[in-house]
């Protein structure tokens, strides 16, 4: 249970889990918090959950914390034995999966478990990527998602047609899932604080199912 593990802040000293730049790392530490984000995801015991990035496990605990299972891909080897702690904590129910997200193949990752829903913290540098490739992958491996993003990438994804910020990724999320903002974070919020405010965007699959083609990317990068 999350009231026998020790504070996150406990966790980060103990396993030196001072946040990377170069991994894009920003820690949410609060539970009230990270239980937002988890409601934003509607993740109930029912649930398979794909985890990007959990650090030392702050999101990783509100997800567990529903009765959901979880499968939590980490590149940064110091948090593994962070994450271990957790696994403890709820037997059978976290699997950690030390690895980098752009290069492990998710439909295989959740083989048997799909549709999942994917909740996470996402690191920056690399959420745009990610959520293409959720995007052409549809439906059949997610059923809801809830990502944060820096809020300037949350508008994009939002954006109206013929808005200032309206573009290629406005286009792809907008066909391929119903976008909406779920809340908005300030940098005070993470450990270390970037240098933006943040939002959790939660995708639901297009009411209209549409079938991501190359031709897709193809349009969208050459209109934008």
């Amino acid at each position: 249970m999350t009231s026998d593990l020790p504070p996150l802040r406990e966790v980060i000293e103990r396993y030196d889990l001072a946040a990377k730049k170069s991994l894009g790392q920003h820690f949410l530490l609060d539970l009230n918090i990270t239980r937002k984000v988890a409601r934003a995801g509607a993740v109930n015991a029912d649930d398979t959950v794909l985890e990007i990035g959990p650090g030392p496990g702050g999101l990783t605990r509100a997800l567990l914390e529903t009765g959901a299972r979880v499968i939590a891909i980490e590149r940064d080897r110091r948090c593994i034995e962070a994450l271990g702690d957790i696994a403890g904590a709820f037997p059978d129910r976290l699997r950690i999966v030390e690895a980098d997200a752009l290069k492990i193949t998710t439909p295989e990752l959740v083989a048997g478990a799909a549709p999942v829903k994917i909740v996470a913290n996402l690191p920056y540098n690399i959420s745009t990527e990610l959520l293409i490739r959720w995007l052409k992958a549809g439906p059949e491996l997610w059923s809801r998602m809830a990502l944060m993003f820096q809020r300037e990438v949350a508008d994009r994804i939002l954006a109206a047609p013929g808005s200032k910020t309206y573009g290629r990724l406005s286009v792809i999320a907008q066909a391929t899932a119903s976008p909406s903002r779920g809340f908005d974070l300030p940098a005070r919020a993470f450990t270390p604080p970037p240098k933006v405010t943040s939002s959790v965007v939660v995708f639901e699959p297009a009411t209209e199912p549409f079938e991501f083609t190359a031709n897709l990317e193809k349009i969208t990068q050459a209109a934008f």
